[in-house]
């Protein structure tokens, strides 16, 4: 069974998310052989952006908590009360480069345990389509064009198609396309290794 997975099952895992632990029981089978992990490739580039962008957000603040709490410790009476804010400001560095590290520990997983649809041109083309055809962000329509093409070209007897947000691709003639092809299509992770998981037995 191919299991189809996006940026979002890769976020899940590397920042220990509410249902990362489904995600890793998903990651599991399939690193044991008894299901195929399918990820475009774009799903393994685009949390780095999603990482990058909430450290510069965690470093802008706290530049401005370094700066709000050395003009309070001029005043005599406050110094000794701030060094627990301290501590948070240390804290969003090593934030940081915890999720940093446990994204790359992720990433080699994956890699090593799935399938990545590239992004070719076909991919690129036919995501510029479903983009206007069902109103998808553009990084969605990378998603759904590549998992859809994996699956014309791949022919899997059953297959489901695993994301986070179920808004992301919440379109009625999505679902339909995607049940064309034997993929099932679900909104979240646990429910995702249910599935697997009685389709297995």
């Amino acid at each position: 069974m191919n299991v189809y997975v996006e940026s979002n099952f890769v976020l899940e895992l590397a920042l220990l998310q509410e249902q990362s632990a489904s995600c890793e029981d998903i990651l599991g089978l399939c690193e044991t052989g008894r299901a195929r992990l399918v990820v475009p490739a774009y799903s393994l580039a685009e949390p780095y952006e999603t990482l990058t962008r909430r450290q510069k957000q965690r470093k802008r603040l706290k530049e401005e908590l370094d700066d709000v709490l050395g003009q309070i410790a001029r005043t005599a009476t406050y110094a000794e009360r701030l060094d627990g804010f301290r501590d948070v400001t240390a804290l969003l560095v090593n934030i940081d480069d915890e999720e940093s590290k446990r994204l790359e520990e992720v990433r080699s997983r994956l890699t090593k345990a799935a399938e990545v649809i590239p992004l070719d041109a076909s991919v690129s083309s036919a995501s510029a389509q479903h983009q206007r055809i069902h109103r998808f962000a553009p990084q969605d329509a990378l998603v759904y064009s590549a998992v859809l093409s994996h699956l014309e070209r791949d022919r899997p007897p059953r297959s489901c198609f695993l994301n986070r947000n179920s808004r992301d691709f919440d379109d009625q003639t999505v679902v339909e396309q995607l049940e064309r092809h034997n993929c099932k299509l679900l909104p979240r992770f646990d429910s995702g290794s249910q599935f697997i998981r009685s389709t297995l037995h």
